[in-house]
């Protein structure tokens, strides 16, 4: 077979031109976002106010986030960064698949499934992630902080940056997190992970929690710090579930 005979080489132009497939899918994609600013600002400013569809569901009583920008250049890299973003959101699809397009070859046919399906997981628990940060977490973070007053005489002033940047960051951070299901089945199906260990070290899993959730939140405050540390003992619990069913199995 070709694949058989190919060379180090040869893989090496097929991984060159993967990348490259794979780059400018994200180039067009962020182009086309910088492109539609007012409806990509539209999406990423909407948790700034009241009329945000979380806060109409908790009956959140009316407010408005005013932001300001400092810097000249500050705007244009605002809009750039976040474009980008989300042409990386939006092209991960194409990238996914232009990844396992160069690795499959070299996997037998279960393997292969096996990977579909683990790949498949991994990238909807990090959809499910950022949407639960950007529907639940950012809003009701960003909306305790930036109405957090101890005096009235004290007017909160947001920067662009720092709201998109926390936003952005925030997003990230929980969908990578939203995969500790999916690595825990893959450590129970190498034995090194079973549900039994996990019920045995539930506490020191919380306070590992905790330490982690204060590292990876752009804020300080206890108030992102337990925003953030629950939705992950939520997901430890889960993998409690998950990785006991799956030992046994001789397929995945």
């Amino acid at each position: 077979m070709s694949e058989q005979k190919a060379t180090f080489w040869d893989h090496l132009d097929v991984l060159r031109w993967t990348i490259l497939r794979s780059l400018v899918a994200v180039v067009v994609f962020a182009v086309a976002a910088f492109c539609m600013k007012d409806w990509l600002f539209m999406v990423v400013l909407a948790p700034t106010s009241s009329d945000f569809i979380t806060f109409r569901l908790m009956h959140t009583p009316p407010f408005q986030l005013h932001l300001i920008n400092t810097g000249l250049t500050e705007q244009l890299m605002t809009h750039m960064r976040t474009a980008a973003y989300a042409g990386l959101l939006c092209a991960s699809p194409y990238v996914l698949y232009q990844l396992f397009g160069f690795v499959s070859p070299g996997l037998y046919q279960n393997e292969r499934r096996a990977a579909c399906r683990i790949v498949g997981a991994a990238y909807v628990m990090f959809l499910v992630g950022t949407l639960v940060c950007y529907f639940i977490i950012f809003p009701i973070t960003v909306r305790f902080l930036g109405t957090y007053q101890v005096s009235a005489d004290v007017t909160n002033m947001l920067t662009l940056q720092s709201y998109t940047d926390t936003l952005v960051s925030m997003c990230l951070v929980i969908g990578l997190v939203f995969e500790l299901p999916v690595v825990s089945f893959i450590l129970g199906r190498m034995h090194l992970l079973s549900g039994q260990l996990m019920r045995h070290y539930r506490r020191h899993a919380i306070v590992a929690i905790l330490v982690v959730a204060a590292i990876i939140t752009p804020t300080t405050d206890i108030f992102t710090l337990v925003l953030v540390s629950l939705p992950i003992w939520l997901l430890y619990e889960v993998s409690i579930f998950i990785v006991p069913k799956q030992r046994h199995d001789t397929a995945i």
